[in-house]
């Protein structure tokens, strides 16, 4: 499919086919996706530049996330998620948490 240039009637509504479409709003909406998808790519950035100084005063970076991850969660779900780790490391015969 070759991508047309958009001409003043056909920013209004495109109607070639079955289907009509608002042009205008669509394009609205991929232009709002494309900024906020720039601007998650500078926030992942700056959350790289603060692992990356936390590593540099000794932090374990891996470790950090799995905090963050854990704090997100919610607390019901973490204990759940813990006990069945906990249960599976001991059927394995694994020592936690000692």
């Amino acid at each position: 499919m070759a991508l047309r240039e958009v001409t003043e009637e056909s920013a209004i509504e495109h109607s070639e086919g079955p289907a009509a479409i608002a042009v205008g709003p669509l394009r609205s909406f991929i232009e709002r996706i494309e900024r906020l998808e720039e601007e998650k790519k500078a926030l992942t950035a700056d959350i790289r530049d603060i692992y990356n100084e936390a590593k540099a005063q000794g932090f374990d970076s891996k470790v950090m996330r799995q905090v963050v991850r854990l704090r997100r969660m919610d607390r019901n779900d973490r204990m759940e998620q813990e006990a069945l780790l906990d249960l599976y490391c001991d059927a394995l015969g694994m020592v936690r948490g000692v």
